[in-house]
């Protein structure tokens, strides 16, 4: 029903489209297109995050590959390291999060309990294994309880060098840019392991011939400091900042701000006691922009939700599915951060967009076409998407408002 949904309005736009063109073919007073309001004037960027992960279980060569074939601009990898120092594309070191380890009895003696980020956690973790011991992994999909597992356990975890192979083959076949959005995760606490990330991920690029400012890379991190150290170390491609919170309060409308999302873990170590909210203020983003071209915030800073309190001071369930969740939440006035970071030469690509009606606001009706116009016309320069099909379905309606 979604898809048939967008389809149709894809074809109705694409009426207007044809209209319009017609129009401006006749005589109708030539090239009436409207300008964006991105950074530099481009159509917003869709990045598949984790590939199609909507889909298919995440972080794989099926999983990047279907979201190339959609597609989409860009295709992001979470970067975590091997035993013996590989760069591998899984969103946890704790492989039980995206993998069938926990069903492996050779490897049921690894299962231990330790600390990520201050957070104590129990499962198998990735730092524990050779890459050869994780290519016997199946990956699995994750995110959400009601996607389609059926593929779990089929498809393998890739390393980053796999990634890049593919997206310079299918660029080539396509005769189009397909660009890599790699993160360093947790990258405090792979240096502790004596198991960094950067300069691995440098020599990847630079080996790929990505390493300037004009290659399909962007290089992103929570923490400052390791954007920072590969600035430092000579890397050039376009380095973004993320900006995380905890949670939401759905009755006050704000973010709230808990360990380990509070704040960079970086800042945590170095006793630095500011928030990611610090982030956001216009001194925030003059300090990011000494060292990174963009910002990538979670879209509750751009877009506000607050519930429905009744007399009681209780928040209400609107939707009537007998719980409260976000979808209870209806969007408050957005903030002027798009505004601001564009002030101080920052792009801003927010994240993360998925289909699932417990993650849309209640005005946008079940919708998530709904939402991303929403943010298309507040001039996000680009968004991280489960679904980048839905994304690019948005996107061609924008494009429609455009007259382009």
């Amino acid at each position: 029903m979604l898809a048939h949904h967008i389809l149709r309005r894809v074809r109705l736009t694409l009426v207007f489209s044809a209209t319009s063109l017609t129009l401006v073919a006749c005589g109708g007073g030539g090239d009436t297109s409207l300008p964006f309001k991105t950074l530099d004037n481009q159509p917003p960027l869709v990045i598949a995050h984790r590939g199609a992960s909507g889909a298919l279980p995440e972080e794989t060569l099926e999983a990047y590959a279907r979201a190339i074939d959609f597609g989409a601009n860009a295709v992001e990898p979470d970067l975590i390291s091997t035993k013996d120092g590989v760069l591998i594309a899984r969103h946890d070191p704790n492989l039980d999060f995206s993998t069938d380890v926990a069903k492996r009895p050779e490897f049921a003696s690894r299962k231990k309990t330790t600390q990520v980020d201050g957070e104590t956690q129990t499962g198998w973790f990735a730092s524990d294994f050779t890459l050869a011991e994780i290519k016997t992994l199946g990956a699995i999909i994750t995110t959400d309880p009601t996607r389609d597992k059926s593929n779990d356990g089929k498809f393998k975890v890739i390393t980053f060098q796999e990634l890049i192979d593919l997206v310079k083959l299918r660029s080539t076949q396509l005769n189009r840019p397909i660009a890599v959005y790699p993160e360093t995760k947790n990258p405090s606490y792979h240096r502790a392991l004596g198991l960094p990330l950067e300069d691995k991920l440098i020599a990847a690029i630079a080996n790929a011939g990505w390493n300037n400012k004009a290659s399909p890379v962007y290089v992103q991190s929570f923490e400052p400091g390791s954007l920072k150290e590969m600035k430092a170390k000579g890397l050039q491609a376009k380095l973004v900042q993320l900006i995380d919170a905890d949670d939401y309060d759905l009755k006050t409308g704000k973010l709230t701000y808990a360990a380990p999302y509070d704040r960079p873990y970086d800042w945590f170590l170095k006793g630095d006691t500011r928030l990611f909210s610090a982030m956001v203020t216009p001194a925030g983003l003059a300090e990011i922009k000494q060292y990174a071209d963009g910002i990538g915030p979670w879209k509750p800073y751009i877009v506000p939700v607050k519930g429905t309190l009744d007399a009681a001071g209780n928040l209400r369930d609107m939707n009537g599915d007998g719980k409260i969740d976000y979808s209870d939440a209806s969007t408050q006035a957005p903030t002027t951060l798009i505004d601001d970071a564009h002030k101080a030469g920052l792009f801003v690509h927010a994240f993360t967009f998925r289909n699932e009606a417990r993650r849309l606001a209640l005005d946008y009706q079940g919708d998530p076409v709904a939402e991303y116009l929403q943010f298309f016309r507040l001039g996000l320069d680009g968004l991280f998407s489960d679904f980048g099909d839905t994304a690019l379905a948005a996107r061609a309606i924008y494009l429609r408002e455009l007259r382009r």
